[in-house]
This record gives structure tokens, sequence and C-alpha cells, in this order.
């Protein structure tokens, strides 16, 4: 049995982490807040805009957009994912990764190449320790995620498609459920794909003004950014989340191992004790 000076070392350092994680829960449980209230506010909009390119892939416009022509063979894919920068969030990054790396084994069995757009200094490791195809990424985006950010790297990916460089492009996040669950996700965005939009038996069309080129650029465009910067905004809420629960059980696991090296300690404390009576006892016995 270890001596009492060394347990009661044990016990202060056990103390010195808790009070470390205790403090990152309660600064990860106030900034859940604000990233919960973020991405509930964008849902609405990027779910609208979603809704509306979907009804204009079934449209027949005079203009056909890129983004909106499916290809008739996929042999490259631009995939954009989306990890924290930090970690000490429990399986997060690594359930998301597991996913993508999961499509990147059957695309890789078909013979289609990949192109990584990488948001996160996590993904980013990730990719680079893999040797993979990185052609752009994003680091150190902070608790409130700035579209001016992801445009450059997104950009990358969109031009490759107009450029023919890519057949798809993936999206790869964390989607927020609850604060005790969180689902990693992929799907493509480019191009829009049949089934999206097609809640009724009838074709969609508008009347475009001043042209359909114009509004059509533009909003498909703006689709593009929305996705990304919900998908960013899904995961900043899923890590906050994420590390507020691992940091909680964290800290009841210190207070656990707290609890059962004091009761060593006092153990050993008593026994020292009982061994020293014993002696006096004894030494006054043979006098």
């Amino acid at each position: 049995m270890p001596g009492s000076k060394e347990i009661r070392t044990k016990i202060k350092s056990v103390q010195n982490t808790r009070k470390i994680t205790k403090a990152m829960e309660m600064v990860a449980a106030s900034k859940m807040k604000k990233a919960q209230d973020r991405m509930r506010a964008a849902r609405p909009y990027v779910s609208r805009i979603w809704q509306i390119a979907g009804h204009l892939s079934h449209a027949n416009p005079e203009y056909r957009h890129p983004f909106l022509s499916q290809r008739p063979e996929v042999n490259n894919v631009g995939i954009i994912v989306v990890t924290s920068d930090k970690g000490l969030a429990g399986g997060l990054n690594t359930n998301l990764l597991r996913l993508v790396l999961q499509h990147m084994k059957e695309w890789q069995a078909k013979g289609v190449g990949i192109r990584v757009t990488a948001i996160g200094s996590k993904g980013m490791q990730f990719f680079q320790r893999m040797n993979a195809n990185i052609v752009s990424h994003l680091t150190n985006l902070g608790d409130r995620p700035q579209i001016e950010r992801l445009i450059g790297p997104v950009k990358v990916q969109t031009d490759a498609y107009l450029a023919g460089d890519v057949d798809q492009i993936w999206v790869f996040t964390n989607r927020f459920v609850n604060t005790m669950k969180q689902d990693p996700t992929g799907s493509p965005i480019v191009p829009l794909h049949g089934e999206l939009g097609r809640e009724t038996q009838f074709s969609w069309d508008y009347i475009y003004e001043p042209d359909a080129k114009t509004i059509l650029d533009q909003l498909l465009l703006r689709y593009i950014e929305a996705v990304v910067y919900q998908a960013v905004n899904e995961n900043i809420a899923s890590e906050q989340s994420a590390r507020m629960v691992a940091m909680k059980a964290a800290s009841d696991n210190a207070a656990n191992i707290i609890d059962e090296l004091t009761l060593i300690y006092n153990k050993a404390r008593q026994a020292a004790i009982t061994k020293e009576i014993a002696e006096i006892v004894g030494g006054a016995a043979a006098v």
C-alpha cells in the first residue's frame, strides 16, 4: 500500500484536475446556449432556401444552371468536412471522421477521386495524416462563425464543379439533435438530387426578373453558402454540448476517485496509528 504522503499527493492532483474540468464544463454550458440559439435561428432560412432549390431542380427554366444538372458519371467528388478546432469533446470528431472514412473507402473502391475541403483543425490534421488531396481549408473559426471566411474555401469546390473537375459536392458535419445526442451526417449538396423538393405531382416553375440566369446564379450560390454556414453552426452547437457532457463526466469521475483515495488514505493513516500504539504498548510491556 502506498504511503500517506503519496496518497495525499494523488488526491491533490485529482482535485486540481477536477477544478479544471468543472470550469471547462461551465464555460461549455455558457457557450452551448448561444451556439444553439444561432443554430436554431438559421434553420428556417436554410430549410426554406433548400426547399426552393429543390423546386428549381424540377422546374423548366430557359436557363439550366450547372448545379441543377446531373452528371452521367461520377469520376471525382469534392467533400467539405466540418470538424472542431479543439478536442475534449468526447467522440464527436471521431464519429464524424469515421463516417467520412467509410464513404472515402467506397469511392476509392469505385475509382472515384476525392478532393477535400477541411473546416476545423481536427479534420485538417486527420486528412494530413492520410495524405488526402486537400484543396482548401479553414481553421480557428471561433465560437461565432463568419460566412465571409467560409466563402473562400467553399468557392474552391464550386469552381471545381463548374470547371468539370468534380462531379459531386458533399458536406459532412455533426447535426445537433439535443444536448446528449449529435448525429454525424453526410449528404450531397451539388448537384441537386431529384428527390429534393418533390412534395407534389406537378413541376414547379417561377417567373424570373430580370432574367433566369441572373437570379439562378445568385440564388444557387447563396444556397451553397447557406448550407455550409448552417453545417458549421450545427457542428459548433454539437461541439459545445459534447464538451459539456464530457467535462461533466470527467468531473464526476474525479470526485469518485477523490472519495476512493480519501478512503484509502484514512485506512493507511489508521493502520499507521494502530501500529504506533501497538509498538508503544509492546515497549511498555517489555519494560
